[in-house]
């Protein structure tokens, strides 16, 4: 069985055809052009306006014009977000999908129901000759996920309708009266760097295996962050031994709970046995605290054959690896007014060390 023969049977090849075209944000010329040629090919008026927003328009049902118009929204885009060990291009592959019980789910990659689920819905509306209603439009826009830059660059009048529903939720049978807010956060420190000394081996340590997930759908879950795992392993070997610090990265997008991160680090041949031993005794720390939210988190720490040549001013990464232990990450605080809705979080995503620069980026939302 595929996804094509589950119920009800318009959607999900909808969806299906979604998962065909790659569309990861700020790339989405591919399903522009693929929701185009469907509105040709289902005989309902569409246009791209100059931003990449598709609008779909269908004329009210006879008997029906002086109804309200209403608007299906969703967005194109979808979070281009794949495990290490996957092989796959966003901007060229297609989504293989497999289903595992009740749920779909991807190969080792994002699925894209966000929001490829509501133009499946949105599209399953326009092409049902059966329905009775009044003028009927649906705004597709675009690259939502890091910018809502199709919805901030909607021209006023565009669109016709009284009523519009946003598709871009998480629940059947609930509607969603209102949203947070987001603001991107970004920390940049500058290093230099030196030459590695004599009597250095070079090691890599990655922590892997987190659930990770959706930094506003699935912070309330109190997951792990990679970022924060692995920074507690480092901030442990730079306090106790002469470890130096090569290079840092975790996270790849702002609203993905980071699952993976990894670091290359330099440490006196004398102490290898002791810094191995204090690896794994702080990953075994983070390993029991997460035990039941992140229970396949793993240890990777091996040697490297060419070490790094260079590493990070000790001052600056000791001092980095703190602030990033400090920040703050996960639910800040729950609503007062509505039981078990996080009002305020945070999602501490991406470390980055690249061309002298350890850069910190997170995202934040709130209700208030």
């Amino acid at each position: 069985m595929t996804i094509k023969d589950l119920q009800p049977k318009a959607v999900w090849e909808n969806f299906y055809g979604l998962t065909r075209v790659p569309r990861p944000s700020k790339h989405e010329g591919k399903v522009q052009e693929y929701l185009l040629n469907w509105g040709k090919e289902h005989g309902v008026d569409v246009k791209k306006d100059d931003t990449g927003n598709i609008i779909f328009t269908v004329p009210a049902t006879p008997g029906f014009e002086n109804r309200k118009g209403v608007i299906m929204q969703a967005h194109m885009d979808m979070v281009p977000q794949k495990t290490a060990d996957t092989k796959h291009d966003f901007l060229t592959d297609p989504i293989e999908t497999e289903i595992k019980g009740d749920w779909v789910t991807a190969k080792g990659t994002t699925l894209g129901a966000d929001n490829g689920i509501g133009v499946a819905l949105a599209l399953s509306v326009l092409q049902d000759k059966t329905l009775k209603h009044g003028p009927l439009e649906a705004l597709i826009t675009y690259d939502e996920e890091t910018g809502m830059t199709g919805a901030n660059s909607l021209k006023p009048g565009i669109l016709k309708g009284d009523i519009l529903l946003n598709l871009d939720s998480e629940e059947e049978g609930e509607l969603c009266t209102g949203c947070a807010g987001g603001v991107d956060g970004t920390a940049d420190f500058a290093y230099r760097t030196y030459k590695t000394p004599e009597g250095y081996v070079g090691y890599k340590i990655t922590v892997k295996g987190l659930k990770g997930g959706h930094s506003g759908m699935d912070i309330s879950l109190f997951r792990g962050n990679a970022n924060k795992i692995i920074c507690r392993i480092l901030e442990a070997l730079i306090s106790e031994y002469e470890v130096k610090v090569a290079s840092i990265t975790g996270g790849s997008l702002r609203n993905a709970i980071p699952f993976e991160a990894e670091a290359e680090i330099l440490v006196p041949s004398a102490d290898s046995r002791n810094v191995k031993a204090l690896v794994e005794k702080k990953f075994e720390e983070s390993k029991f605290e997460y035990q039941y939210s992140d229970p396949d988190m793993i240890l990777i720490y091996e040697k490297q054959i060419a070490p790094a040549s260079r590493y990070i001013s000790p001052v600056v990464i000791g001092r980095a690896v703190k602030a990033i232990l400090a920040c703050p990450h996960g639910v800040q605080r729950m609503s007062d007014t509505l039981p078990g809705l996080t009002e305020t979080s945070t999602n501490m995503a991406i470390v980055r060390t690249q061309k002298g620069h350890l850069t910190v980026h997170s995202l934040t939302r709130s209700s208030i």
